[in-house]
C-alpha cells in the first residue's frame, strides 16, 4: 500500500502555507474529521462541534467500502426501468414511504431530470475527477494517525447471478478502465476460487483489486479524530442552533452550550446540512437515502474480501468485530422511525447467497446518506459569505470521497489552484 501522493495528483503545492485562520467545522464523521485534519495541517486552528460523537452518525454503521470505482452517478437511464420493478418487490433494494411522497416528489423530478444521457455523461466525468484521488488523499492521514490497520487494500467483488445482468454492466466497466480503474472479469469457477463461501447460484463477478475497504469505518473515525486532537484540535459536544455572519473575518454559531466564535466556517453535517445552508442563503435540494445493514458477530464463513451482490444491491464486508451486510435505500425522510423490516431483507438474501451463514447475536442499524438527485456531493466555499464552506452531500460515497473532499476545502481556503474542476460541486449549481 503506498502511502504517498502520486505527484500528478497534488493539489497542494510544496511548502506553501496560508495564514493560520480560526475554523469552525460543523459535523463529527469521516467528512468533517478528514476536513478538520487537512485544515490543521496548514497551521489553522480547527474546532469541531457535533452534538454526536467522532462517527456516531452515517459514519458509523456503512459498508466500510472505499469505492473508487463507483463512477456512474444513481440516476441514469438504466435505473428509471429498474425502479418500478424494485417499488412492487417487498424484497426488493428500494422503498419508499409513501406518506413522504409530497415532500419527495421535487427531490424526486429533480433526479428522474438528471436521468437523460447528456446529465449522465457530465456528472459521471464529475465523479470519477474525485474518485481519481480519493485513495491516495487518504494514506497522509492514515500515515500521522497510525491508522493503516483500519484500511485494507485487497480489493472487492461485484458478483452477479445472471449473465444477463453481468453483461448490462458492461457499459460501466468501460467508464472505469477508461479512467484508470483496473477491473478483471471473473468467470464461475473463478469467482467461487476466489470466494468459496458464495452459492452456486451466483455466477459471473467482476474484481477491483486495487480497491480498499475499512475493518471497522467506526473506529477509524474516531482514531483519526484522536490524532487531530493530539495535535491541538479541539471537540465540542453541542447542537448547533443558527449561525450568525457577521462580516468576512467574524462568525458566531449558536449553539445548547453557547455561543463560539470563528473567523471561517465549514458545513459538514451529511444529512443534516441543508438548514443550516439555507439559513446562509443557499438552498439546495438535500434529502437522505436510508440505509440498514446488519452485523453478524460469528457468521461462521470466511471472506478475505468484500463483496457486492449487483442484483440485491447490497455489500457483506468483512470487519475487525464480524460479517457487515449493508445496502438498501429507503427514501423516508430524517424524522420517520426505523422499519427493521429493511434489515431482515439483508439478512434473508445473505443466508441464500452464502450458505451456511450463522446470524447468532447479529444487531441491526440504520443511517441517513446525505444525497443529492445528481449524486454529486457539495464540496466549495459560499457564493453569499466569502467565508463559509460546504462539504456535504456524497450520498453512497462519504467514506470514499471524504479524505479528497477535505484536500479540496483545505486547498480552496488557503487559496491554492486545484487540479480538480470544482464546478460541478457548487452549491448554486441548481
Amino acid at each position: 500500500m503506498s502511502s504517498h501522493i502520486t505527484p500528478d495528483l497534488l493539489t497542494t503545492k510544496p511548502n506553501t502555507k496560508p495564514a493560520s485562520r480560526k475554523i469552525t467545522v460543523l459535523g463529527a464523521g469521516i467528512v468533517g474529521i478528514a476536513s478538520a485534519l487537512y485544515l490543521q495541517r496548514d497551521g489553522h486552528s480547527v474546532t469541531v462541534i457535533d452534538q454526536q460523537g467522532p462517527g456516531e452518525g452515517c459514519s458509523k454503521g456503512n459498508a466500510g467500502i472505499l469505492a473508487t470505482e463507483y463512477m456512474s452517478p444513481l440516476a441514469t437511464p438504466k435505473t428509471m426501468r429498474q425502479v418500478p420493478r424494485m417499488l412492487l418487490d417487498p424484497r426488493g433494494p428500494l422503498c419508499i414511504r409513501w406518506r413522504y411522497l409530497p415532500r419527495l416528489l421535487p427531490w424526486l423530478l429533480r433526479f428522474m431530470a438528471c436521468a437523460r444521457p447528456k446529465t449522465v455523461a457530465a456528472n459521471g466525468r464529475a465523479l470519477a475527477a474525485l474518485l481519481t484521488g480519493s485513495l491516495d488523499a487518504y494514506w497522509p492521514l492514515l500515515d500521522q494517525a497510525g491508522a493503516h490497520p483500519l484500511v485494507h487494500a485487497n480489493g472487492w467483488v461485484y458478483a452477479y447471478e445472471s449473465e444477463k445482468s453481468f453483461v448490462a454492466d458492461r457499459k460501466e466497466r468501460e467508464l472505469q478502465r477508461q479512467h484508470g480503474t483496473n477491473v478483471k472479469e471473473l468467470t464461475d469457477s473463478e469467482l467461487h476460487e476466489l470466494v468459496p463461501a458464495l452459492s452456486p447460484r451466483l455466477r459471473r463477478g467482476s474484481l477491483y483489486p486495487d480497491a480498499a475497504h475499512s475493518v471497522n469505518s467506526f473506529r477509524l473515525v474516531q482514531v483519526l479524530a484522536e490524532d487531530f486532537q493530539r495535535r491541538g484540535g479541539l471537540l465540542q459536544r453541542a447542537i448547533v442552533t443558527d449561525v450568525d455572519v457577521r462580516d468576512r473575518h467574524r462568525i458566531r454559531v449558536l449553539t445548547d452550550a453557547g455561543p463560539y466564535e470563528t473567523d471561517t466556517l465549514l458545513i459538514a453535517l451529511g444529512a443534516w446540512s441543508g438548514k443550516l445552508a439555507a439559513r446562509l442563503g443557499s438552498r439546495v435540494p438535500l434529502d437522505t437515502e436510508r440505509g440498514y445493514h446488519v452485523m453478524l458477530p460469528n457468521p461462521n464463513i470466511k471472506l478475505k474480501l468484500p463483496i457486492s451482490f449487483t442484483e440485491y444491491k447490497f455489500v457483506a464486508t468483512p470487519m475487525e468485530h464480524g460479517l457487515r451486510l449493508a445496502g438498501t435505500v429507503e427514501l423516508a425522510g430524517l424524522n420517520a422511525p426505523p422499519n427493521y423490516k429493511r434489515a431482515q431483507v439483508l439478512l434473508d438474501h445473505a443466508r441464500e447467497l452464502l450458505p451456511g451463514l450463522d446470524a447468532a447475536g447479529h444487531t441491526t442499524w440504520m443511517g441517513f446518506r446525505p444525497s443529492l438527485p445528481d449524486s454529486l456531493p457539495v464540496i466549495g466555499r459560499s457564493p453569499h459569505h466569502a467565508n463559509v464552506y460546504f462539504a456535504f452531500g456524497h450520498q453512497h460515497l462519504g467514506l470514499t470521497l471524504a479524505a479528497v473532499t477535505g484536500r479540496l476545502v483545505a486547498d480552496q481556503i488557503a487559496d491554492r489552484a486545484s487540479n480538480i474542476d470544482l464546478a460541478p460541486y457548487r452549491i448554486d449549481r441548481f
